[in-house]
């Protein structure tokens, strides 16, 4: 019954979060509204139940690091944060202005929450390889989890990432892939098909799970089998989302990548939320 109620509990949070997502582009009039809404389910399971961190101490040495590779779905990322209490919800009225700690893509030395200034696609898994190499070197124990978008895994810096620790045998490295298909003008497929791509991984020596991106029990079980298995070395989670996941105008639409909801837009948006 308790861990029913614990996944109530973040399809609850999961089902907000699309909220804040939605009235913080809406309201910005830009963002990247399309993978925000399919990242949400994974942002919300490491965040409020997987990462070992704690909002009122951001730079605690021993906490989980987490990576967003795909650094433009900021929308998502910072609505998470926020919820979590790193920062006010309020403050999600600044995204993307001027002087604002909120800005297109997350930056380490503004942001309370972030670890690590993302947005050139590709970069992600190299930091995150570096971040957990260096923290075995320190005989530290904290887990480090990198988001990867599926059209980022077009970028052969991804590659060169996931053979080098794959050879070396990282520890504690995970990289989650947010799979919904779609990227910034067509499918993944029509562009640089990626299959057989758990295959690619496992030839990279990466230890790979897959799970529904937006079935909160699975995805959560999901995340502690990986977790576990990091202690031997890299792992990836594939992770089936849709893009747009929730809005039915917007699910599976590439021309939702990178655009905001205008007032009609948003408030039919909520309406399907309910």
């Amino acid at each position: 019954m308790e861990n029913n109620l614990k996944i109530f509990q973040l399809e609850a949070e999961a089902l907000h979060v699309r909220k804040l997502i939605l009235k913080t582009t809406h309201e910005a009039g830009c963002g990247h509204t399309g993978g925000s809404l399919s990242e949400t389910e994974i942002l919300i399971a490491l965040f409020f139940e997987i990462l070992n961190i704690n909002p009122a101490d951001p730079k605690n040495k021993d906490r989980d690091r987490f990576i967003l590779s795909k650094g433009h779905a900021t929308p998502g990322y910072y609505s998470v944060l926020a919820a979590r209490g790193f920062f006010t919800e309020e403050e999600l009225t600044t995204f993307d202005t001027i002087n604002s700690r909120l800005q297109a893509h997350p930056d380490m030395n503004k942001c309370p929450g972030v670890d690590f200034t993302s947005g050139s696609l590709g970069q992600g898994l190299s930091i995150g390889n570096g971040i957990a190499l260096g923290g075995e070197d320190q005989k530290q124990t904290f887990k480090t989890w990198v988001l990867l978008g599926d059209g980022e895994c077009q970028e052969g810096q991804v590659w060169e990432a996931a053979l080098y620790a794959g050879a070396h045998k990282t520890k504690r490295l995970i990289a989650i892939i947010d799979y919904n298909g779609v990227q910034l003008a067509s499918t993944v497929a029509e562009a640089v098909d990626l299959n057989p791509l758990a295959a690619k991984w496992e030839a990279f020596n990466w230890k790979v799970f897959s799970c529904d991106g937006h079935n909160m029990k699975e995805l959560v079980a999901t995340m502690y089998q990986a977790g576990e298995a990091s202690e031997k070395g890299p792992v990836v989670i594939i992770a089936k989302t849709v893009k747009g996941k929730g809005v039915s105008f917007m699910e599976g639409k590439y021309e939702w990548h990178g655009a905001a909801p205008n007032k009609e837009e948003y408030q039919r948006a909520l309406q399907e939320l309910g």
